[in-house]
């Protein structure tokens, strides 16, 4: 356990070349941050939790990282106060066999889908019409698969003749999938995301240790297909991987780590949606700027002086929740205070 006052970065390592990464400003405090045995104590013997305490002690001083997986399980809504341990083992077992159905319809459709591995350039065209032999870059698990990062963040297509086992032509995957006709609009438009969805897992949280896995990086990518796949109306849009990282970092388990995203996207997923003249964190730059008009008029004006006053400076910030602008803990207490 660590002691109060202990910087809460350290649960979360940085590679040691990254030497530019902001440190965090919240420390662990003695009574006030919600502690291991705080937590435990919140529950009555059934299992039923006093939400209202919990919350309370994380406002004043956020949560231990050591339990904070289990109690966002709590604050995402995946489980209910008022449930027992009981009903809580039930559900996340039914949850968890549900993933794993979803995950097994997208592997039937596209088999690099929880094979350990990801692609990073697309395989079919818009029409659906499988791209001739695409040297897709398949990442895998093993460490000497691996290729060191580019300077923008993206690892290279191609490792080398070593790893030609890791390079498939993928396009075989979608022939046998187009063989028996057409393919379904839906399955297109999935298929279309996926190499996009590769791109954006390399590039995210790359200053940790914890994405030098492999491993880890497959599985962020495995969640982020399953999700596009569910929900087709938003589908998948970049930023969702700095939202969905978290979750893997924080849950073991791949599919309570699929549900806490789901739950946090149920609350985000608005600004994802994409109309022909606007995109849905709009509606939030506006309200951020009819706020601040009020509460500090001479800001506003000084924003609107230097051409800020549409605030899309703040797209981002609002779009993946300040990830990107704090340390990776500080962001995390952000979400919870």
């Amino acid at each position: 356990m660590w002691s109060s006052g202990e910087p809460a970065d350290s649960y979360y390592e940085v590679r040691p070349e990254c030497t530019d990464v902001p440190k965090s400003k919240f420390k662990i405090r003695a009574g006030k941050t919600l502690s291991v045995r705080k937590w435990q104590s919140a529950f009555s013997p059934e299992g039923l939790l006093d939400i209202g305490k919990t919350l309370n002690r994380i406002q004043h001083g956020g949560i231990h990282p050591s339990i904070r997986g289990e109690v966002w399980e709590f604050l995402l809504g995946c489980y209910d106060a008022k449930s027992t341990y009981e009903e809580r083992e039930e559900i996340r077992e039914q949850r968890r066999i549900q993933y794993a159905r979803l995950k097994e319809v997208c592997c039937e459709i596209f088999p690099v889908v929880g094979s350990g591995r990801f692609i990073t350039a697309p395989v079919v065209t818009e029409d659906g019409q499988p791209i001739q032999e695409p040297l897709v870059a398949l990442e895998t698990n093993q460490d000497k698969a691996s290729a060191s990062p580019s300077e923008d963040g993206n690892s290279a297509e191609v490792a080398g003749s070593s790893d030609a086992d890791n390079i498939v032509a993928t396009s075989e995957i979608v022939k046998e999938l187009t063989s028996h006709g057409p393919l379904d609009k839906k399955i297109i438009q999935w298929l279309l995301t996926l190499h996009q969805i590769g791109l954006d897992v390399v590039r995210t949280d790359r200053t940790l240790v914890f994405y030098e896995k492999k491993e880890n990086l497959s599985k962020l990518w495995d969640i982020l297909a399953v999700y596009a796949w569910i929900d087709t109306d938003v589908g998948y849009c970049q930023g969702m991987s700095d939202l969905c990282s978290p979750m893997i970092m924080l849950l073991e388990d791949e599919a309570d780590a699929f549900w806490c995203f789901e739950r946090l996207m149920r609350r985000l997923r608005g600004n994802f949606r994409c109309t022909d003249s606007s995109v849905g964190v709009e509606t939030q730059l506006t309200t951020l700027a009819s706020v601040t008009q009020v509460i500090d008029p001479k800001l506003h004006q000084h924003l609107d002086a230097l051409g800020g006053g549409d605030y899309l400076f703040a797209f981002r910030m609002l779009m993946v929740l300040f990830r990107r602008e704090f340390s990776f803990c500080d962001s995390l207490y952000l979400w919870e205070v």
